[in-house]
């Protein structure tokens, strides 16, 4: 039976080469995350990860935030034409019009849900009953790229106006916020971070 399992220790899929990569699995991937603004600056560069690995876009995410403005919504909506071109000329970032063009729509979109009185990290959790998926794979064969429930919010953000939000991206999306906890079971992480899914810790 051993033999199904995946080695013990961290998940194979955070590099010991990539010093960045290990902090991020380590301390970020998968801690719930409730903090509306914090979710949609995820959101946005899963979106501009789009096509490419994670690590590119972590290497840029100190430059994506000074770009977009930390991510603040009220200021990236007010982004025009000089900003875009800003931005498609910026090298620390990913030069994509689309996505760029996504990030701006995106921010309105949020700021009118927010003036509707719908709080953006109330609407996202909504689709997980308020409360993170355990799951409990032994090998990163089994973690599913996509689920019924990444597809339903899926069409529920785009039905919103937010763009680059696919099943696939937005499963990559809700793994990252602790929606779902997909570290393997014998990743130290997994019981640390279903730890964090009770209110008091699990104490």
């Amino acid at each position: 039976m051993s033999e199904s399992h995946e080695p013990a220790g961290r998940c194979a899929w955070a590099s010991p080469k990539e010093p960045l990569y290990v902090a991020y699995h380590d301390e970020e991937w998968g801690v719930p995350e409730r903090d509306p603004r914090a979710l949609w600056e995820k959101l946005v560069l899963d979106g501009f990860q789009a096509g490419l690995a994670w690590i590119t876009v972590l290497k840029k995410r100190e430059a994506f935030r000074a770009a977009f403005a930390g991510f603040d919504p009220e200021v990236v909506a007010r982004f025009a034409d000089p900003d875009r071109a800003r931005l498609l000329a910026d090298s620390g970032i990913i030069r994509s019009a689309a996505k760029i063009d996504a990030t701006v729509e995106g921010a309105r979109v949020y700021l009118r849900m927010r003036d509707a009185g719908e709080d953006f990290a109330g609407f996202l959790w909504s689709f997980v009953g308020d409360r993170p998926i355990q799951n409990a794979w032994t090998r990163i064969a089994d973690v599913p790229a996509q689920t019924p429930i990444a597809a339903e919010m899926s069409r529920a953000l785009k039905a919103k106006g937010f763009k680059f939000c696919g099943p696939v991206i937005v499963y990559a999306f809700m793994q990252a916020v602790g929606m779902v906890n997909d570290h393997l079971t014998g990743c130290p992480r997994h019981a640390a971070v279903a730890r964090l899914a009770v209110p008091d810790g699990g104490r």
